[in-house]
């Protein structure tokens, strides 16, 4: 089994900034992808940003030059550095990763989410 634990989620105010974590753990043998993605209640899920294992990344228009993906591989770990928030970024945030286990199964899997909330 693989299971993904977020933390890093608050209030903070318009302009403000976080940063969100999310590790991986499980026998885990490779993570391909890990990515953010987020929702607000009564809309689908979106993607916020992804990150490869050799490190290509890829933004929603909405985040660019604002927030950035990074991934630790040694420890199985993702990061969401969330700059200049603004009110729209209000959120509950889910960290995804997709990759195999020892035992050569595939796994997609999704954290439990956590909340950022911007105020103004």
């Amino acid at each position: 089994q693989v299971a993904l634990v977020e933390s890093g989620g608050g209030l903070v105010q318009a302009g403000g900034s976080l940063r969100l974590s999310c590790a991986a753990s499980g026998r885990i043998f490779s993570i391909n992808v890990m990515g953010w993605y987020r929702q607000i209640p009564g809309r689908q899920r979106e993607l916020v940003a992804t990150i490869t294992r050799s490190g290509t990344t890829n933004y929603a228009d909405s985040v660019k030059g604002r927030f950035t993906i990074s991934r630790d591989n040694t420890k199985n770990t993702s990061y969401l550095q969330m700059n200049n928030l603004k009110l729209e970024d209000t959120a509950v945030y889910y960290c995804n990763a997709r990759g195999a286990t020892w035992i050569s199964e595939v796994f997609d899997r999704w954290g439990q989410g956590t909340q950022v909330t911007v105020s103004s």
